[in-house]
């Protein structure tokens, strides 16, 4: 699934991502921590693991959408 990064806290590593159904999900710093990445800037694309359903849908992974997942 893929999303746009809409706000992101560079101390915290949490933020939220904008999927292209207008609905907002936050990702927690965990989701941010596994990606490897140092930085995430709003606009930018993003490919995202999502686990749960309706409220209780959760961003469990994040990386840029050109990137492969580690182990991928």
């Amino acid at each position: 699934m893929q999303g746009t990064v809409h706000t992101f806290d560079a101390e915290t590593g949490s933020g939220t991502v904008l999927l292209d159904d207008g609905a907002a999900l936050p990702f927690p710093a965990s989701a941010f921590a596994d990606s490897g990445l140092r930085f995430l800037r709003p606009g930018q694309r993003v490919r995202i693991d999502v686990e749960g359903e309706g409220p209780a849908r959760a961003v469990v992974f994040l990386t840029i959408a050109t990137m492969r997942r580690p182990g991928e």
